[in-house]
Parts: C-alpha cells; sequence; structure tokens
C-alpha cells in the first residue's frame, strides 16, 4: 500500500517536476529575489545593531526571511498552478476522473510548491550562514525540518485556496487577506514576545508565527530554547489544512 501510494503521488507530481526541471533558471531567479530585497531593505537598511536576545539584528531576520519564504513561495507555486489548472485548462478536472487516490493528489499537488518553498528558504538561510553580520547563526538538522514542515504546511494551505477559490480574483482577495498581513505582522521582522499580550494573542493564532518562532530558535540554538508546543502548532496548521484539501477533494466542491 505504501509503494502505491508512493507511486501515485510521484504520477500526480510527475507534470510540475518537469515544469520544475525545464524553468529552473526562472525558479531559481524568482525565489532568490524577494527574499534578498527583504534582507537588504529589513536586514541592512532600517535596523543595526543587537536585538534583545543579544544577536545581530541580521542574525535576527534571516530565520524570519526563510520562514516568510517558505510560506510565499510554497502557497503562491501551489495555489497560482492549481488555479490555473482548475479554471483555465481544466486539466485537474481530467486528474480527478482517474483512477488515483485521493491522498496521492492532496501529495503530489503540493511538491511543486514544498520544492520551491525549500529552495527558496534555504537559498536564504545558507546565504545568511556566509554573511559576516550573522556570525550567531547556526547550521542544524532541526531548522531543516522546521522549513520542511512549513513549506509543507502552507503548500497545504496553497492548494485548499486554489480549490475553495472561484476564480483568480478570488485568489488574489485569499491572498490579500490571508497571506500578505502574515507576511509583516507575524514576527518575522520583530519579536512578537515584545508585543502586548492581546496581540500576541492574534498573531500566535496564524500559522507563520509558530514557522518564524520554529525556525529562528532552530538557527541560534545558543541563544533561544526551542519552542516545541510552536512546532507541534504548526503540524497541526498543517494536519488541519490536509483534512480540508482531502475534503474539498471527496465532495467534489472543487
Amino acid at each position: 500500500m505504501t509503494v502505491s501510494l508512493a507511486r501515485q503521488v510521484y504520477y500526480v507530481a510527475w507534470g510540475d517536476m518537469r515544469f520544475i526541471r525545464h524553468n529552473i533558471l526562472n525558479i531559481a531567479v524568482m525565489s532568490i529575489m524577494s527574499p534578498l530585497l527583504y534582507l537588504i531593505a529589513f536586514g541592512f537598511g532600517l535596523r543595526a545593531g543587537e536585538t534583545s536576545i543579544g544577536v545581530s539584528y541580521v542574525a535576527f531576520v534571516i530565520p524570519g526571511i526563510a520562514a516568510l519564504s517558505s510560506l510565499s513561495a510554497s502557497f503562491s507555486s501551489t495555489s497560482t498552478r492549481m488555479n490555473v489548472q482548475r479554471l483555465y485548462y481544466k486539466s485537474f478536472d481530467e486528474m480527478m476522473m482517474c483512477p488515483l487516490s485521493l491522498h496521492a493528489i492532496a501529495l503530489g499537488k503540493c511538491v511543486l510548491g514544498l520544492f520551491r518553498g525549500l529552495f527558496a528558504s534555504c537559498l536564504i538561510y545558507v546565504l545568511g550562514l556566509c554573511l559576516p553580520q550573522a556570525p550567531e547563526l547556526a547550521l542544524t538538522p532541526l531548522a531543516f525540518v522546521c522549513i520542511l514542515i512549513s513549506c509543507m504546511t502552507f503548500a497545504l494551505l496553497g492548494m485548499a485556496a486554489a480549490l475553495m477559490a472561484k476564480s483568480h480574483q478570488s485568489l488574489a482577495t485569499l491572498n490579500s487577506l490571508i497571506i500578505l498581513p502574515m507576511t509583516f505582522l507575524c514576527g518575522t521582522f520583530f519579536s512578537v514576545a515584545d508585543l502586548h499580550p492581546v496581540f500576541q494573542a492574534i498573531l500566535y493564532c496564524l500559522p507563520l508565527t509558530h514557522a518564524s518562532e520554529c525556525i529562528r530558535a532552530a538557527a541560534l540554538p545558543a541563544y533561544l530554547d526551542f519552542p516545541v508546543l510552536s512546532l507541534v502548532a504548526l503540524v497541526a496548521f498543517g494536519i488541519a489544512f490536509y483534512c480540508i484539501v482531502y475534503h474539498l477533494l471527496k465532495t467534489r466542491k472543487i
């Protein structure tokens, strides 16, 4: 059963993997531009010196940008391609008529977003490790695991958004109402702990806050304790998004 499911996931993801192969240069450029601009603008342009946890602001903000990259790249890649396949080419309807497991469809269609999110997040993370302004950053396996979970979670969120969207405009509206606020409010460029408890409670209801907390703590193990509860919350968000995707596929409300 496991082999069969893995093979079906491969079949579903095959088209997206071919797309990645033929557009790898464009994907690389698009994946690095936004994180790099955020790093230049926020890391070097707006603030300098140390933060309240005793690290440079550049070292503080790079894990946050890695978390942000996992959100933007994974969500936009999955949702945009799914939306085009559903509403323009109608190829997703043909896939739904194939004898494929719904689990394989849900997982296979997230591969593109997972790959792009991993590529963008790891690229900015490795770049940060090479910067002399961020000597506190450490390369740890836990940081990679957190990035992987974040990318999968946000790819599933992108798929759920694409399945619920009725048009390209409605997907853009979802992006403006959900993704854009998370970009600037979820501890990417500042510490959520410095905010009023009411605002902290609101922001901890958003998945990017937990992703930022986990990746930052994993990248700065000598300065921050790892937030196990945030990792559990991030996994819970991923499971919830997966259940939504599976429900939409099962009820054919697409």
